[in-house]
């Protein structure tokens, strides 16, 4: 019998993350997929001042230490390289070039199974995905969607392609009860746009857990989709 093929994933990182640092912060992960899905790291166009927050301001949160300039997807401030989760902000600085390089990497990397997005992250995943189910031919909708510490992004026009219906794709929403960066009522908020949604949490703060009893989660998640 022949063996199934592994899942490709890209996986988008969070702000104030390093495409190698993500890469060493979803080792675990990568470790637990082994053979059974494909993890390709991917971070925001923008380099971020090592003190700009308050995303990822914590000890499980921030990018490994590595050579590599952290970098972010967006900023939530016209003369700041900032990133607010929480707070509406006035601007979404530097959406456009996110949304092109996810682009970009769907068509030059893929094809894709899914999408995997942590934080920041995990937003615009979100946004991709709703872009993509309102038609935009930039984003092919994926076949399932992995959201870890995700929440609704907000700002001018960001809402709405989310919030206008839900999104009828599989997804696996992953929270921690202490996660004091991104409230796990954001990322309820989020998995209640997504139709049969399934939530997995755990009791830890801001990360990508990878513990047996998650292990088992995202297995039984992916098992679906293996070809």
């Amino acid at each position: 019998m022949a063996a199934k093929r592994p899942l490709r994933v890209l996986c988008l990182a969070g702000f104030r993350q390093s495409e190698l640092g993500f890469r060493e912060k979803t080792g675990a992960l990568r470790k637990a997929l082994r053979g059974r899905a494909e993890l390709v790291c991917l971070s925001g166009p923008h380099p971020v001042p090592h003190a700009a927050g308050p995303e990822g301001a914590g000890p499980d949160s921030g990018p490994c230490p590595s050579e590599e300039q952290p970098r972010g997807w967006w900023f939530s401030e016209q003369d700041a390289d900032v990133f607010s989760a929480l707070e509406e902000p006035t601007v979404c600085r530097g959406l456009e070039e996110a949304l092109g390089t996810v682009a970009q990497a769907l068509n030059k990397l893929g094809p894709f199974d899914g999408l995997l997005g942590f934080s920041q992250g995990a937003a615009l995943a979100a946004l991709v995905c709703a872009l993509g189910q309102a038609g935009d031919p930039r984003f092919p909708l994926p076949r399932f969607i992995i959201l870890v510490s995700g929440f609704c992004p907000r700002g001018l026009g960001l809402k709405e392609p989310i919030l206008q219906g839900p999104l009828s794709l599989p997804s696996l929403h992953v929270f921690g009860d202490t996660d004091r960066v991104i409230p796990s009522q954001e990322s309820m908020q989020l998995a209640s746009r997504f139709l049969g949604a399934i939530t997995l949490t755990h009791s830890g703060g801001h990360f990508i857990p990878a513990a047996a009893p998650q292990r088992q989660a995202y297995l039984k998640f992916l098992d679906q989709f293996a070809e």
